[in-house]
């Protein structure tokens, strides 16, 4: 099937004309195509950074349920999702010719009863690195480690690992040709973490500006997940158990914007995530790339971290000759506005129109 398009193309800023041929994206004519937009803005498909299809707030997703996150994802724009662990089997949905391309993580890792129940492969530290090996041959390139998570014989966040061993793991997960990904909320894990070059930081809530600096000078990238972050108070009341660990949580939410603005103004690279299938929904995507604004990103900058930049640090083209036709369509410029992006005019999907 052949399309055509023409439209604003960003983020250049252009009027082109552009066509489908095959799935793929040209900007040689194609006779005889159908026409789907002559006017508006042509975004490349958004990107969810860090979600979980497979996962929901009622535990682990039948297939019904995966199908209807994807589309849920799909609709909101969000044509590309890092899976950023699941322990549900979702391959299957690679074959689903209107669902959003994947990106997996394999299954998180995590120390033994450290992390939340039925979620993650459970190890010991000397278990780690092999395991890990594992994983990155499952996964789409990456991997995901559990950084930190409540110690309850303390009372607090507390590191998962100690540092000989988040060295040889990223250091076996690198050799295995994988990215690695890790899941922290405080600050003591981190140093760690950073220092034996790990590529992505999820959440981050913990980072101070020594560390900010180490990730800008390294290209490391974050990943706030700010929508997520805003059910720590909820966690916090949740944990009267544990009153260390629940003021904690609280002084990390309460600073969760100041170390964006932070990270992001030393350039740390910022990736929009919405942490779906846990506590969230799929499907906001928009609501993730409007706090990233909020919290002190021009408007540019928080819509790059959810399309074309996102892209391209996952690995994918955006709009050229011959990539693949995964585009959104946009009746009002999402750089002045980003409410433009709740409600998508057109969506071309593998070089299918699905809305």
């Amino acid at each position: 099937m052949s399309l055509h398009l023409a439209g604003v193309v960003l983020p250049e800023g252009e009027h082109r004309d552009l066509w489908v041929r095959d799935g793929r994206i040209t900007f040689e004519p194609i006779a005889g195509t159908e026409t789907v937009t002559r006017t508006g803005f042509i975004l490349p498909g958004l990107v969810d950074a860090h979600c979980h299809v497979g996962l929901s707030p009622a535990g682990h997703a039948e297939p019904d349920a995966q199908r209807q996150q994807a589309y849920a994802d799909r609709d909101a724009g969000a044509l590309l999702v890092r899976d950023a662990g699941s322990p549900v089997d979702t391959r299957w949905l690679d074959d689903v010719a209107d669902a959003p391309r994947i990106i997996r993580a394999g299954r998180h890792l995590a120390r033994t009863k450290r992390y939340i129940r039925d979620l993650a492969i459970e190890l010991e530290p000397d278990e780690l690195p092999a395991e890990i090996e594992r994983q990155a041959a499952r996964g789409d390139g990456w991997v995901k480690i559990v950084g930190d998570w409540i110690d309850r014989s303390t009372g607090d966040l507390a590191p998962e690992w100690p540092r000989e061993t988040v060295f040889a793991a990223i250091e076996r997960a690198h050799a295995s040709g994988a990215r690695v990904a890790v899941h922290t909320f405080g600050d003591e894990a981190l140093p760690d973490l950073i220092a034996a070059g790990v590529d992505s930081i999820e959440h981050g809530t913990g980072l101070t500006e020594d560390l900010i600096a180490v990730m800008a000078e390294r290209r490391t990238a974050l990943i706030p997940t700010l929508i997520n972050i805003d059910n720590f108070p909820e966690i916090a009341d949740s944990a009267a158990k544990f009153p260390v660990y629940a003021s904690h949580m609280r002084r990390l939410y309460e600073t969760s914007r100041p170390r964006l603005r932070a990270a992001y103004e030393a350039g740390v690279p910022i990736y929009a995530g919405t942490d779906a299938g846990g506590m969230l929904e799929h499907g906001l995507i928009v609501d993730e790339v409007r706090e990233l604004h909020r919290a002190g990103m021009s408007t540019v900058d928080a819509l790059g971290s959810a399309s074309w930049k996102a892209r391209e640090w996952l690995g994918l083209p955006g709009i050229e000759e011959g990539a693949p036709a995964d585009l959104v369509v946009y009746d009002a410029d999402p750089r002045a506005d980003l409410g433009a992006l709740v409600q998508p005019g057109r969506i071309v999907l593998k070089g299918l129109v699905v809305r």
